[in-house]
């Protein structure tokens, strides 16, 4: 393996959004890589979240990627799948389930128009179960796949790229604490004092609903909205 190869500047994604369930999948894999070892100079290990157009400038410095996502290829839930290259924003394009998904393929297509096509991208995609639990963390069937997918972005950038990473001692500083798997999940509040599908104060219209139309969703609306109503009227009356 020649030096170039083993020098060359590679991105490890994480992308998707922890609040949302197996969505997080993505972080949570490189949370697990930083917490466990210590990456050498041509590596960065970057938690992407959502950031869509933002992440630009760290693909056109690189040489290589390798992402970590949730995707639907239409496979059991926790099912692991590797792509590459062009298969990448095709498998995007065509198995979105989350709109940061949709950003992503425009990063893709303004690389090549800019002529900063990395020169090998791989995605290591796991098939969601849950995405529509706000603030919850990964099902079962998809936290049970971190290591196995850690295991292969370790194994991609041995084969690809020469990379070893070294055991880490201490602690990772990937992901701040009070997002740090171990405590989002467990500390999380209850459904009583956390709503699951979104703020209530937001919520307008429940799938299926048809705009207009009297429902028990409708029904359930207004009483939030009365509710928030209530409450913003009493502060303002200083109570």
């Amino acid at each position: 393996m020649d030096g170039e190869r083993i020098c060359a500047r590679i991105l490890v994604l994480g992308i998707g959004n922890i609040l949302w369930a197996d969505e997080g999948f993505g972080v949570r894999v490189l949370e697990t890589l930083d917490r466990a070892y210590t990456f050498p100079e041509p590596v960065t290990l970057l938690d992407g979240g959502t950031q869509g157009l933002y992440l630009l400038p760290y693909l056109e410095e690189a040489e290589g990627v390798v992402i970590v996502d949730a995707v639907d290829f239409g496979s059991p839930p926790g099912t692991v799948h590797i792509r590459a290259d062009a298969d990448v924003p095709a498998v995007l394009a065509a198995r979105k389930v989350s709109l940061h998904q949709t950003g992503f393929q425009e990063i893709l297509g303004l690389l090549a128009l800019r002529g900063h096509t990395p020169g090998r991208i791989v995605l290591v995609g796991v098939q969601p179960e849950v995405l529509d639990d706000y603030g919850g963390g990964l099902t079962a069937t998809v936290a049970a796949q971190i290591e196995p997918a850690a295991r292969k972005v370790l194994a991609i950038l041995k084969d690809e790229f020469g990379i070893v990473p070294e055991p880490r001692a201490g602690e990772g500083s990937l992901v701040t604490a009070a997002v740090a798997r171990d405590p989002y999940e467990t500390e999380r509040p209850s459904a009583e004092d956390a709503c699951r599908i979104g703020d209530a104060r937001v919520l307008v219209r429940h799938e299926g609903d048809p705009i207009g139309s009297p429902s028990e969703s409708n029904d359930r609306e207004r009483v939030i909205r009365s509710d928030c109503a209530a409450i913003g009227s009493a502060r303002a009356l200083g109570a």
